[in-house]
């Protein structure tokens, strides 16, 4: 969705999806990756609609920050499947079914063939055996090689070689910031390898052949291709840097896209030569000429004929550059159609889903008193305006087994960062309030008024230390009342226990009431009785380690917390923050998670 819509037609391709079974060309995730045991990952279980009333069709995708896109027949069947890394090492699929419905692309895995990928990855046909294998980052900045052991409509990647070589056998270095590609650039039927550098400039490897493991290998030819040096507009910095090949002009030779951190376009190097004898000498212009994007720099560009029109269209994925990241946290996946040569922008966020920018964080309670679960989201900063946080509501307007959200606004509260909500009815009106952490350590009480919330109180409990107040509610010591848990910047877990009433709660500070429990930095705890033993068990979102599980080995009235493996699988990496509700009423929990990201997670047991 991205929250913010662009007024283009952005289901115009992407309506109601509804998962499928993963066919036999692609893996078979379904709607769940089959790494998952207990839970399974979901990405439209009900449905949700944006705020000019338009169906998601991807709401728990997860939202993106940096995407790295690309398209490929992967099943042979003819149309383009989409592929998107956000993450380290996770490849997400996305299938083209090639139904004629306006909904063609359908989720498949956020974790394609379980392939480490590290922070980029190139399908090429390496081999020329007419199939696809797969280039990607190993760590650090060298090129790993998987094969294709399958077919062109059944792949199957095995990795190959940690590295590509030169003539020499010395491992070929790729910067990591820096996103290679390979083409024949001059159709001699040999591949030739680019590696954009930081200094501006493009080094060109041809392949001389493979050695006798079948791995291709490689020679420099030069390290300053064409004596392409791009460099920021009236200036003198380069920086890291993505391209892409494709014969945009269709007069029979490969043009150069070429996206840099300090470059708000993305900028064509048309090819002036011919396909033997490239020439790269021209002036590189920012793309579409007619009304160039601008963007916050650093734009990954993949090229597909997406509406099978015979022509080429433009996505670009913006990782963010020079030019204030922080406003293409949601909208940053851009498809631009070409219609006789002139490229029209169709969307910014072309995978429509719950984005609210960066570092989401969910809370659900009964905001209007009608019996069913309504959801908020909370940002870390709104990239609309960068001076707050804002926090999304979501209505439910099914019922209390049937849900259906629909965006309504945002909620009216004073200016602050990393806003942490959790409802509860705190005055047994019938109405959850709010209880509101943000990034100074502070926790603020908001009673629903029916009509809003105002607030009551600013500090009902404040960090002794430490910032990234991110608090939860749970009767933690069986007295019948809610106590007060806040994970936080240091990785740690506090307790202020409701000394008050379960209508009256007053929040006291224990302290290192829970030495043992600890994760690396940014704490995000949710409580849930996930063994079915009568006690409340912690899960823990973390900055670096995904969601980690400590189960309650004491008691409901004393508990004890033990680090234990992870009951089920979540694909989540960093700046995970879980939530517990149960949304269906039908007694078992489900779990939306917040990222990095700014969107959600869904996963139902």
């Amino acid at each position: 969705m991205s929250i913010r819509r662009d007024g283009s037609a952005i289901s115009v391709f992407i309506i109601s999806l509804l998962l499928m079974a993963g066919c036999k060309t692609m893996q078979k995730a379904g709607n769940s990756d089959p790494e998952s045991e207990g839970y399974k990952q979901y990405i439209n279980p009900f449905n949700i609609y944006a705020e000019d009333g338009t169906l998601i069709p991807h709401p728990f995708v997860g939202g993106f920050n940096a995407p790295r896109p690309q398209f490929v027949d992967l099943d042979g069947d003819g149309d383009p499947d989409f592929f998107v890394q956000e993450q380290t090492d996770e490849l997400m699929l996305f299938e083209h079914t090639g139904s004629k419905v306006e909904s063609p692309l359908k989720w498949r895995s956020n974790k394609f063939q379980n392939l480490d990928i590290g922070e980029w990855f190139r399908f090429v046909d390496m081999d020329q055996d007419g199939d696809f294998d797969l280039l990607t980052e190993q760590p650090y900045s060298y090129i790993r090689y998987y094969r294709n052991e399958g077919s062109a409509e059944n792949p199957n990647f095995e990795l190959a070689a940690d590295s590509l070589k030169d003539v020499n056998g010395e491992p070929i270095f790729s910067d990591r910031q820096n996103i290679p590609n390979v083409t024949d650039i001059d159709c001699d039927g040999r591949l030739d390898l680019f590696i954009g550098s930081l200094d501006g400039t493009l080094a060109r490897y041809e392949s001389v052949g493979r050695n006798e493991d079948q791995i291709p290998q490689f020679k420099l030819v030069t390290k300053r291709f064409e004596d392409i040096e791009i460099v920021k507009q009236f200036g003198t910095m380069h920086g890291a840097n993505t391209m892409a090949f494709m014969d945009i002009d269709s007069d029979g030779d490969q043009d150069l896209f070429w996206g840099d951190f300090f470059e708000p376009s993305i900028l064509l190097i048309e090819n002036t030569g011919t396909c033997a004898t490239p020439d790269f000498r021209g002036e590189p212009k920012p793309f579409p000429p007619s009304n160039p994007v601008q963007t916050s720099g650093y734009n990954a560009p993949a090229l597909a004929d997406w509406e099978g029109d015979g022509d080429v269209d433009l996505f670009l994925g913006v990782l963010g550059g020079a030019y204030n990241a922080n406003l293409t946290l949601s909208d940053n996946l851009y498809f631009f159609e070409q219609e006789e040569g002139e490229f029209s922008l169709q969307t910014q966020q072309f995978i429509d889903m719950i984005d609210v920018g960066d570092e989401s964080i969910p809370a659900t309670g009964d905001l209007d008193g009608d019996g069913d679960m309504d959801l908020l989201l909370a940002n870390k900063i709104d990239p609309a305006n960068q001076k707050t946080s804002v926090i999304y509501r979501f209505e439910n307007k099914g019922t209390n087994s049937a849900p259906e959200f629909h965006l309504t606004g945002t909620l009216d509260l004073p200016t602050a960062y990393h806003y942490a909500p959790v409802l509860a009815d705190l005055n047994g009106d019938g109405l959850d309030d709010l209880l509101l952490g943000n990034w100074k350590g502070k926790i603020a009480l908001f009673i629903n008024t029916g009509n809003g919330f105002k607030q009551e109180k600013e500090t009902v409990a404040e960090l002794e230390r430490g910032s990234n107040a991110v608090p939860t509610l749970a009767d933690i010591d069986g007295d019948g009342d809610l106590d007060l848990l806040v994970g936080e910047s240091g990785g740690g877990l506090q307790l202020f226990r409701n000394t008050g009433s379960k209508d009256n709660p007053e929040f006291s500070f224990e302290k290192d009431a829970f030495p043992d429990v600890e994760v690396q930095h940014r704490s995000a705890p949710a409580f849930y009785d996930i063994d079915g033993d009568g006690d409340l068990d912690l899960f823990m979102g973390s900055k670096i380690e995904g969601i980690l599980f400590f189960e309650n080995t004491g008691s409901p009235s004393q508990p004890e917390f033990t680090k234990k493996r992870m009951p089920f699988e979540a694909a989540t990496a960093q700046l995970s923050a879980p939530h517990f509700v149960d949304f269906d009423g039908d007694g078992i929990a489900e779990i939306v998670i917040g990222t990095r990201g700014g969107g959600l997670l869904f996963y139902k047991r």
